[in-house]
């Protein structure tokens, strides 16, 4: 077992999948010979040579104008962005072509495609580099938008993504790329999508987050253990479509929710889970949902960047306001 950050596991996983299976294909800019502006893919070019890691022009459009006819005929293609923020002229390629090719030929064709894009703020990067519009993407029928928050999360998720027969938006939390380490076999296990993962068991109130956003939830149920809170964490991981039963099921435990995201407040994924959780979960609600996000602005550039991420203090906070209610 090997000692890798997220990023690792991703690429980990990517050599994985291009091994055991010839029809897995990378494309991207940079991704070939300089290995990937954030060296996701480092070292497959060489070792399965141009033909299948595929430097492409800067030119989303065409990355996945491609990558929709390489999954139709019979190619299992993985295509990134180079940051979520670049991914908007794709968005047709996305949305008319990779989301409804199985309807549109009532099921002769799919479209094995898996979009990589690393994805949200808290590196001080400059405009179009610190997006988190993950909800836009979930929005569409017929795409899978999956979030790892680990290594392991990212190595499993990752390869399910790359073997589900449809296509899936993968987004990889950028910030916490290389914050941790965790050993990880490269066995090629994939793990379940659409499926919660619960990261801590608790009592008092459920914590529901995916993505970066998951480091700090954590610590801010540690933070409400030592006030003698017990919070239940929940990594949504898949953003569409929702696995409720699983937050349903702490939220019927708990009597309480909080739901943190980096996005913004309005039309949210956060917003979704709320709305749901009013209409399956009300009678076990002892507290109105609380949702800590971040705010109804582009991301701000440096020195405001800090104030506009959703903080360990403000998760702490709802919980309290949740716990407290009358």
């Amino acid at each position: 077992m090997a000692e890798v950050t997220l990023v690792g596991a991703v690429a980990m996983a990517l050599a994985r999948a291009m091994a055991d299976d010839e029809a897995v294909v990378a494309l991207g800019e940079d991704v070939g010979v300089d290995g990937g502006v954030f060296r996701a893919t480092d070292g497959l070019h060489a070792r399965f040579g141009p033909e299948r890691v595929i430097d492409t022009p800067l030119a989303e459009t065409g990355i996945l104008g491609m990558a929709v006819g390489m999954a139709a005929q019979g190619l299992r293609p993985v295509a990134e962005m180079q940051f979520l923020g670049f991914a908007y002229p794709a968005v047709d390629q996305i949305v008319n072509h990779a989301a409804r090719l199985r309807n549109r030929t009532r099921g002769r064709l799919s479209c094995p495609l898996v979009v990589r894009a690393p994805f949200g703020g808290g590196i001080r990067a400059p405009e179009h580099h610190s997006e988190s519009t993950e909800a836009m993407f979930a929005h569409v029928p017929g795409l899978r938008v999956v979030i790892p928050s680990s290594p392991g999360r990212a190595y499993g998720l990752l390869l399910a993504a790359i073997r589900d027969p449809d296509p899936v938006i993968f987004l990889e939390p950028k910030r916490i790329y290389r914050v941790v380490k965790e050993a990880l076999a490269d066995d090629g296990a994939a793990l379940a999508l659409d499926t919660c993962f619960t990261l801590r068991e608790g009592g008092d109130v459920t914590l529901v987050t995916w993505g970066a956003m998951t480091r700090e939830t954590l610590e801010a149920a540690d933070r409400l253990a030592a006030r003698g809170v017990s919070a239940e964490v929940i990594d949504v991981a898949t953003v569409k479509p929702l696995d409720m039963e699983t937050i349903l099921a702490s939220v019927e435990k708990t009597g309480r929710c909080v739901i943190v995201h980096e996005a913004t407040y309005s039309g949210a994924v956060g917003a979704d889970i709320a709305a749901r959780l009013a209409e399956r979960g009300l009678l076990s609600l002892l507290a109105p949902v609380a949702r800590v996000a971040g705010y109804d602005t582009i991301m701000p550039l440096y020195r405001l960047e800090d104030r506009y991420m959703p903080s360990v203090a403000r998760i702490v906070a709802a919980a309290r306001r949740c716990i407290d209610f009358e």
